[in-house]
């Protein structure tokens, strides 16, 4: 039986995590909210925020034998590296999260590892207002932090690195909740357009028939030549062979397995990338119907609408929506 109070804890850090906070500024955040950890305490860490995002039980399924015991009489366990069969069963209990939201997650953590530039998520503009001049990220800066004038702005992160400053200026929270409310409003002139685009990159992106066939063939080709380097080792423990030759014959397999698993592993990135980015969409469309014209910023929708927003040196805002339309304010 799910506890509603628990879940909605649950649904609360998944929304938080897809609108831009990092494990830790979502740790900061149900602290401060004074929101139970599953342990029952009020102090939250991000390693208990990322355990959150990244169990399966979360959306219904369960894998089984994550740990085992390895003394019996100390019950002393460990987790399981391959020792033990592990089992994953779906639909084993009831879902808090949806599936696909599971899944959506996982893609933007993988995603958040691969940048460039570290990942900064301490509040939802965090990585998602650039710099038009050198490209950097806004990040938020308090001018007057300890008298009456104190307030919170936003201006690039570099903007006074090197001999020449950024001259893009400095934004308030209000100026860019305000913009985007105007953008959105804009963007949704072509609403219909953009539904029917939308679900259309999403059916190309779902088919990927022709990789999973490509795939399939890399890694039977991968299994012939790992077998024939296994053969190639026990027949040079077996009998007397010249070692160089030998080294020449196994090195010639084992090359060409790497270069296989090197194309099995471009592949398998990008069919992983293609889901991603479908499910991507997917929230995006969803999201894009059931909201209207709006007349205040929207947390949620600036979460799964937005990409990124770009500022230049006349305060020109180009916000960049997830299915790539841009719209000027």
């Amino acid at each position: 039986m799910v506890n509603e109070a628990e879940a909605e804890t649950v649904r609360k850090i998944y929304r938080l995590f897809l609108n831009g906070l990092s494990f830790h500024s979502i740790a900061a955040e149900l602290t401060r909210q004074h929101l139970r950890t599953p342990g029952g305490k009020y102090r939250w860490n991000q390693s208990t925020v990322r355990s959150i995002l990244t169990n399966e039980k979360y959306k219904g399924d369960a894998l089984l034998q994550k740990s085992f015991t390895v003394d019996f009489l100390t019950k002393k366990t460990k987790p399981n590296e391959g020792e033990v069969p592990q089992y994953y069963v779906e639909n084993s209990h009831p879902a808090i999260i949806k599936p696909e939201t599971f899944d959506l997650v996982q893609a933007e953590i993988a995603r958040r590892a691969r940048g460039k530039s570290r990942y900064s998520g301490v509040g939802i503009f965090s990585s998602r207002i650039k710099c038009a001049e050198c490209g950097s990220w806004y990040g938020s800066k308090v001018w007057h932090s300890n008298d009456k004038y104190r307030r919170v702005i936003y201006q690039c992160n570099h903007k006074f690195d090197g001999e020449k400053k950024c001259s893009t200026p400095h934004l308030t929270e209000d100026e860019i909740k305000a913009a985007f409310a105007a953008a959105y409003n804009r963007f949704l002139a072509g609403q219909d357009e953009i539904i029917r685009n939308t679900e259309t990159v999403i059916g190309q992106l779902s088919d990927s028939s022709g990789l999973e066939t490509e795939r399939e063939k890399l890694e039977q080709e991968m299994a012939v030549l790992a077998e024939m380097v296994q053969n190639c080792v026990a027949e040079n423990a077996r009998t007397a062979m010249d070692q160089g030759k030998y080294q020449e014959r196994y090195s010639g397999l084992a090359g060409r397995y790497e270069t296989l698993k090197e194309k099995h592993d471009k592949v398998s990135e990008e069919i992983a990338a293609r889901t991603a980015r479908s499910q991507v969409l997917a929230r995006f469309l969803e999201t894009l119907k059931k909201n209207g014209v709006v007349e205040e910023f929207d947390e949620v929708l600036w979460g799964d609408m937005v990409e990124h927003v770009t500022v230049d040196c006349k305060k020109k805002m180009v916000f960049t929506f997830k299915n790539g339309v841009e719209v000027t304010i």
